[in-house]
């Protein structure tokens, strides 16, 4: 299984990358791509669609951590730090900027593949998190957008709360559309009206 993984290596001394693309060959894995700077992270990222980043440095510097939290927001990927520095507020940056592992001390060939494992389960889990998050947000959205459409058929067309919610599920209904989906088109086309 862990042959699938294709993993992004960023790492500014040659040398340390080296030994790490060699541990994680040993591993298994797959280096798609070893890149010595910054670069632009999301097009490379895109460019080689890993399933892993690990980045290998003494300590995380502004611009590597604004890279990261863009990637983050536009297409998150598991992230693997490796660093020398163990200051609180440097962790905690490169948590908020997407980091989901972060191991003080360099990497140790002896434990690559659990912390890489560490890495995606917690990937994983801020994702599942995150989905519901989004998922939670939408269904209020919903309720909120179809509360506001029945009020103003309620007020428009003199009709019941019940008989407000009958004729928004009719026209989603008609038009092939979500309950909320159809109240925002209403709400839309009512507010045109004036």
């Amino acid at each position: 299984m862990t042959a699938a993984y294709r993993v992004l290596l960023l790492d500014r001394n040659p040398g340390r990358a080296a030994l790490l693309e060699e541990a994680l060959e040993a591993e298994g894995y797959r280096v798609a791509s070893r890149v010595a700077s910054n670069i632009d992270l999301q097009a490379e990222v895109e460019r080689v669609r890993p399933d892993l980043i690990i980045i290998d440095m003494e300590s995380p510097d502004r611009d590597t951590l604004e890279h990261l939290g863009t990637l983050n927001r536009n297409n998150p990927k598991p992230v693997l730090m490796f660093a020398d520095a163990s200051d609180r507020d440097t962790m905690r940056a490169a948590i908020r900027a997407g980091v989901s592992a972060y191991v003080v001390d360099g990497f140790s060939a002896g434990r690559l593949r659990s912390v890489m494992e560490l890495a995606i389960a917690r990937f994983e889990q801020y994702q599942g998190l995150r989905d519901e998050l989004e998922d939670a947000r939408g269904k209020l959205a919903d309720r909120r957008d179809i509360e506001r459409a029945k009020g103003l058929l309620m007020q428009r067309r003199r009709l019941s709360e019940d008989e407000a919610h009958r004729a928004l599920r009719r026209m989603a209904m008609d038009r092939n559309l979500t309950l909320g989906d159809a109240a925002r088109a209403l709400i839309s086309a009512l507010e045109l009206l004036g």
